[in-house]
């Protein structure tokens, strides 16, 4: 596939994906799995930027307040959600830091903030009161992070719901094709667009407010498009899959290069043991819808590859999620007739195209310039 057939397709309104029966049942159960994950995902990190706030030892931050013996044997035996993965996120967004909300994290505002919490959080907490005078930056970061986790879980909430309602959607009858999931996902992004994200803590029965609403914060430009951002596209790179020798230069010193994201990961070394989005698939097999299930067992090498299968269709699935996210965040409508708001729309196609042409199009099979995919999943 060339840049111009990227650029082509998105300025039609056509999908990245071809429509078939496998492509629509892979992308929809796949994310109607992701969908149940990304619950539990969602709602842990919620009650981390809560409950382990400025809390440099947070070692039960998994068990969502509720420690006992049962948790932590099963905990330990790995029979469980695989936090971890989220985790991983997390730090990405928080390591890439892009948007409004990485430029509220260096205004004098977020700083005084971080001193009255601090302050206040000193008073009940000895630990807090003695790190703070021995490492000044330590204390502003774990809040920068508590409230990166935070924004994460309110992203991971909405589309949570998203992916579960098209799922039961698809099983309705209601979706059909490909075009209908990515336009279902480009509306419900579009109304979701202007949801209000705010974060504030309470300490010593008093609340602080750590992400203000008079920052007017909102889901879509300064929580989705980081996101994208930083999980998507940019990632990080996996321990074990290139050298972290600064002499082999196999990593990129400019952050904004990194292609390591969702897009752009080889699904056979992803699988590989260590590395965080194995535990995403781990996690989305347990909840893995019984038709794709099936489906999996006569295709690739069955239950053997399963969960290379999946992350094969997770990234299929992801595509669909960007071509949706692209659709609906076009300067101008793609039906304009007037030339000005015409060629805005050909160089954000083009920007696009220019991040997508290097991403695993071979996920995407079927479409004409496209190469086969190597593991003939349909």
């Amino acid at each position: 596939m060339t840049t111009k057939t990227i650029i082509d397709l998105l300025l039609k309104g056509e999908t990245l994906l071809q429509d078939s029966p496998d492509h629509l049942l892979q992308v929809v159960a796949v994310l109607e799995s992701y969908g149940e994950v990304l619950d539990a995902y969602s709602i842990n990190l919620l009650d981390q930027a809560q409950r382990q706030f400025l809390n440099p030892l947070p070692i039960f931050r998994f068990f969502n307040g509720q420690v006992n013996s049962k948790r932590i044997y099963r905990h330990l035996l790995g029979d469980r959600i695989n936090f971890e993965y989220a985790e991983y996120c997390q730090k990405a967004m928080f390591w890439h830091s892009t948007g409004g909300l990485d430029a509220y994290f260096n205004s004098e505002n977020f700083a005084k903030t971080c001193e009255e919490v601090i302050y206040h959080k000193s008073q009940e907490d000895a630990l807090v009161g003695l790190l703070n005078p021995l490492f000044k930056n330590f204390l502003p970061e774990l809040i920068r992070s508590s409230a990166t986790t935070h924004v994460l879980g309110v992203f991971w909430r909405v589309m949570s719901d998203l992916f579960v309602e098209l799922g039961h959607k698809y099983r309705e009858g209601e979706i059909n094709s490909i075009k209908e999931v990515v336009s279902f996902v480009r509306e419900c992004l579009v109304a979701a667009a202007g949801k209000p994200v705010s974060y504030k803590v309470k300490i010593a029965g008093r609340h602080f407010e750590i992400l203000p609403s008079e920052a007017s914060f909102t889901f879509l430009v300064d929580v989705a498009v980081p996101y994208v951002e930083a999980v998507f596209l940019r990632g990080m790179p996996f321990l074990g899959t290139v050298s972290f020798n600064a002499q082999a230069q196999q990593i990129s010193p400019d952050q904004s290069q990194f292609r390591y994201g969702a897009l752009y990961a080889d699904p056979l070394p992803t699988m590989g043991a260590g590395i965080p989005p194995s535990l995403l698939m781990q996690d989305m097999y347990r909840h893995l819808p019984q038709d794709l299930y099936d489906w999996y067992k006569y295709h690739g090498k069955g239950v053997s590859d399963m969960k290379l299968q999946i992350c094969v269709s997770f990234q299929k699935a992801m595509f669909c999620v960007t071509n949706g996210a692209i659709s609906g965040t076009f300067p101008h409508p793609l039906s304009t007739t007037i030339v000005e708001e015409q060629m805005a729309n050909q160089a954000y196609a083009k920007h696009w195209a220019g991040r997508l042409i290097d991403a695993r199009l071979d996920t995407l099979p079927n479409l004409k310039g496209r190469e086969a995919n190597p593991w003939k999943l349909a």
